[in-house]
């Protein structure tokens, strides 16, 4: 049971993420509130959505009172689309996936060789623009593996081949890549503080870099994946005999999180980005911290709470911080592949997920609005009744 307040009311903290493909974290978040509502009318809930740097990173900082702009930049495959990014005074959220991730390629259609960060760049841009001096920049979900080399050419690099021509897009293309000129990068981006957030520590090659992990999420074969990882080494050898960047491309090439999204980590430590894991940045920037305080339970969770969400997911970041805080944690998901001793070491004190409620998995994801409510009326009455 959680403890009460001063004035006897429960004051319930919901920082959830999305449960993919069924609810964005902006409606988990209104599905658990309703669900306690009905059992406890009075209960004071907070609902303060989070994300890891993927996906849904610039909904949750709306959420949080940032401004939500608009920009047309130019999708993975190049078609115009648009993207949208956040800000609040002069601090900037961008997420690459708005315009370089999965969901920006046409049904049914992936190109892992030939798709570009290039509207990434144009995105990085439009806050620079709009004057930020601070960018988390949130990185997760993509459709390409360029090395963020089309990102950079958005942002004034510019990469050549043999004939003194510009390689073609995505990381297919940077096998012909002769020359980089990365003099032109615009200005402004050495008086800003970039945050690289992600969930993943991979390096940019090898057989735990962004091709060999991930090329196969974006339908590279095993030939597409040999060649990426080749393209990708050769684009940081090249850039390692630029006077610009010289022997720091290795340095770079090697750390944790140069693999994020398809090696656009790399191209941001090119812009002197700081690598931090995604949802600790994201705590920060959207007020966990005092909203934890006013809590007495914190409730988190996620699509699928399984081994990945011990590393680095949103609600092991939420839970950890609550443990340090002294506040107890409950989480709601849809499948739950953990066990209970596990979610104790992570800090939550116990998981709900919806198949409890219908074991049929294709329901819960059809119906996973009124199963979470469902969900939510049963942590009321174990932990705020």
């Amino acid at each position: 049971m959680a403890d009460a307040a001063v004035d006897g009311t429960r004051r319930v903290l919901v920082a959830a993420d999305k449960f993919k493909g069924s609810l964005t974290a902006v409606e988990v978040a209104e599905r658990v509130t309703a669900g306690l509502r009905r059992v406890v009318p009075d209960v004071l809930v907070e609902a303060l959505p989070v994300a890891d740097g993927g996906d849904g990173t610039v909904a949750a900082a709306v959420a949080a009172g940032f401004e939500r702009r608009e920009v047309r930049v130019a999708g993975p495959l190049g078609d115009e689309v648009t993207a949208a990014y956040a800000l609040r005074e002069h601090t900037a959220v961008v997420e690459m996936a708005e315009a370089s991730g999965l969901q920006r390629l046409p049904e049914g259609v992936l190109a892992p060789l030939t798709s570009s960060t290039y509207g990434s760049g144009e995105l990085l841009r439009a806050a620079l623009d709009a004057g930020a001096r601070t960018i988390v920049f949130g990185v997760g979900g993509s459709a390409t593996t360029d090395g963020g080399a089309g990102m950079l050419a958005a942002l004034g690099a510019r990469f050549l081949d043999g004939d003194g021509e510009p390689v073609a897009p995505g990381g297919g293309g940077l096998a012909g890549l002769a020359s980089a000129d990365l003099s032109g990068l615009d200005p402004r981006l050495s008086d800003v503080e970039l945050v690289l957030a992600s969930d993943v520590d991979n390096p940019l090659t090898g057989p735990k870099g962004a091709p060999a992990v991930y090329g196969p999420q974006k339908g590279a074969s095993p030939d597409d994946v040999t060649a990426l990882d080749a393209a990708l080494a050769h684009f940081a050898k090249v850039l390692e005999r630029t006077e610009t960047v010289g022997t720091r491309a290795a340095e770079y090439a090697a750390s944790p999180g140069a693999g994020a999204a398809g090696g656009i980590g790399f191209g941001a430590m090119l812009l002197g980005a700081r690598f931090r894991p995604g949802i600790e940045v994201m705590l920060d920037v959207l007020g966990f911290a005092p909203a934890l305080e006013r809590a007495d339970l914190v409730i988190t969770g996620e699509g699928s709470l399984d081994e990945q969400t011990l590393h680095g997911k949103a609600p092991a970041g939420v839970a950890a911080a609550a443990r340090a805080a002294g506040k107890e944690v409950v989480a709601v998901c849809g499948r739950l592949a953990l066990p209970a001793e596990v979610l104790g070491r992570a800090g939550i004190r116990r998981a709900y997920p919806l198949t409890d409620v219908e074991p049929d998995v294709a329901k819960c994801i059809a119906d996973a609005g009124p199963i979470l409510e469902r969900v939510a009326e049963s942590i009321a009455r174990d932990f705020v009744a």
